[in-house]
């Protein structure tokens, strides 16, 4: 069985960043990256709240520097975990595992589901309180070679659709935990190429507590969302 490296702490992580930042370079591999790409989301551009950033992200794109080049995908699917939510990481307040989730808006919160899975999370509201938004699914975009690779499948549909697919195919696990998406760096948040379509709303998928809240967006008619067809007709 593979064993990973435990995460780093984020007081690291932050002082390797800066450090890279005073010696003028972002410290990110050379990746030949198209100057016409994605550029950062600012953090001044995010919603406070939570639902309204899980409708936001809808459409913008999710960019993964690697040693062998940039693989990145239009977000199409979000699930809202809200303050107070029972069934949020957050409820039962601060701890070691969650503590990215009370971030100021924009870090990453990357957790291990079912001991096989990584869930990527963007934090929202401000620092101190805890919520998120997950990161339910994909469409590629560029470095579908490497995600394909990473995923050991060809089906493009397929390569980052339902959560734990994503952060398969960028090959995200927890040394991202707490890593500021609103920079270029290893993983960050840019904006999409156009606004989205129309946006449908449902239920969340898989939860069993606060189950009958409408907290899950997706872009409506996108073949690269998951969930069941009952769901994506909303």
């Amino acid at each position: 069985m593979r064993r990973w490296p435990a995460r780093p702490r984020i007081s690291a992580i932050r002082s390797s960043r800066g450090l890279r930042a005073r010696n003028g370079s972002s410290g990110c591999p050379e990746t030949g990256r198209h100057e016409d790409g994605p550029t950062p989301l600012a953090r001044s551009e995010l919603p406070i709240d939570t639902v309204s950033l899980a409708r936001y992200l809808i459409g913008k794109v999710l960019v993964r520097q690697l040693p062998e080049g940039v693989a990145s995908g239009r977000i199409v699917e979000t699930e809202a975990y809200i303050v107070g939510d029972t069934a949020g990481h957050a409820y039962r307040g601060l701890t070691r595992r969650n503590r990215s989730l009370f971030l100021e808006p924009g870090r990453a919160y990357i957790y291990l589901a079912y001991g096989s899975s990584y869930m990527l999370n963007v934090s929202s509201e401000m620092p101190g309180i805890g919520a998120g938004i997950l990161i339910r699914a994909l469409e590629p975009l560029e470095g579908v070679p490497i995600m394909r690779i990473n995923r050991g499948i060809e089906r493009l549909r397929d390569l980052a659709r339902g959560p734990g697919r994503p952060t398969a195919a960028l090959r995200v696990d927890r040394w991202l935990d707490g890593l500021d998406l609103c920079r270029e760096g290893p993983l960050w948040l840019g904006r999409g190429d156009r606004e989205p379509d129309e946006i449908g709303q449902s239920i969340r998928i898989g939860i069993s507590r606060d189950a009958n809240q409408l907290l899950r967006f997706y872009l409506r008619d996108s073949p690269f969302v998951s969930g069941s067809r009952s769901l994506n007709v909303r």
